[in-house]
């Protein structure tokens, strides 16, 4: 058995998925909603659309055929997943994911407040 590092960390699943509308909960975006763009599992990061817009001064350089270029460019930065909470498409309110199996016998997520399934 192989064993473990001291810097390694144990990874928590992530319970929201790209396409997921959130709320971010804490950080200078506190109470803005967004919708998942690409979420980051080994570093539990999300991107949200719309939130942690980050400026990046971007140099002249050259990429194949094409220059990319210079200038200030805003993207959205990654945040971490503790920061943002599932907002339910059913009752509308920020909320907490439980996992439970449905009739057919798959996995689903549902939401802790008005126990709707998610997904």
């Amino acid at each position: 058995m192989a064993r473990k590092r001291k810097d390694e960390k144990k990874r928590r699943r992530l319970r929201v998925k790209k396409g997921d509308t959130v709320l971010v909960i804490s950080g200078d975006d506190r109470g803005r909603r967004g919708t998942i763009l690409r979420t980051i599992p080994k570093e539990e990061r999300v991107v949200v659309q719309g939130v942690n817009i980050v400026k990046k001064h971007q140099r002249p350089i050259q990429a194949g055929r094409g220059q990319v270029r210079a200038g200030i460019i805003e993207f959205e930065a990654p945040i971490h997943v503790s920061n943002v909470m599932l907002v339910c498409p059913t009752c509308g309110e920020a909320t907490r994911v439980g996992y439970r199996f449905n009739e057919e016998g798959r996995k689903v997520r549902y939401c802790k407040l008005c126990e709707a399934d998610i997904d």
